[in-house]
């Protein structure tokens, strides 16, 4: 079952193929993909591929959409995290186009996100990684409350054959 969120400024909604247009219009910033770990859409079909691994047919991955100009500029959820083999804990992910950056847009599309999880989904415990460069995803797990558990070395390979580390993060269940 699909929810939908409505925040001040924005519609958390499930994705659709319909917005492949607005997320490759985001997906090939270079900025994006440096620290989503995906190169930049090339183009149409870039995105769809990004669209089915990650976005569709999922309950817990929304678009975030602007009020404003009902435009779909982001992606946040939840999916299982690939390095703990716990199915009370689900991996936090999200990005968001640039010119939204700083404004305050994902603290307030990950507020219902992280609720809902806790709240509704009864999980244990969030989990997100980042890599160690990407000081603004450091800054915004902070604010939630994430800790720092520690750096993982050597832990993935990205499209353009570099080896990153991922920094660890995780924000325990406050009801458990």
């Amino acid at each position: 079952m699909n929810m939908i969120f409505e925040t001040e400024r924005l519609i958390l909604r499930p994705t659709v193929e319909d917005d492949a247009l607005d997320i490759f219009e985001y997906s090939k910033n270079p900025n994006i993909g440096i620290n989503a770990g995906w190169k930049p859409h090339e183009g149409l079909n870039d995105t769809l591929e990004t669209m089915k691994l990650y976005f569709l047919n999922r309950d817990t991955v929304w678009g975030i959409v602007l009020k404003e100009t009902n435009k779909l500029i982001g992606q946040a959820g939840m999916i299982e995290d690939p390095k703990r083999d716990n199915q009370d804990v689900m991996m936090l992910g999200y990005a968001i186009a640039e010119e939204y950056w700083g404004k305050g847009i994902m603290t307030e599309a990950l507020t219902p996100i992280i609720k809902y999880g806790f709240e509704v989904l009864k999980l244990q415990l969030i989990s997100a990684y980042c890599y160690p460069s990407n000081i603004r995803s450091k800054r915004l797990l902070s604010k939630f409350g994430f800790k720092l558990e520690g750096t993982l070395k050597y832990a993935e390979k990205i499209w353009n054959g570099q080896i990153l580390d991922n920094e660890c993060w995780a924000l325990e269940n406050p009801n458990n």
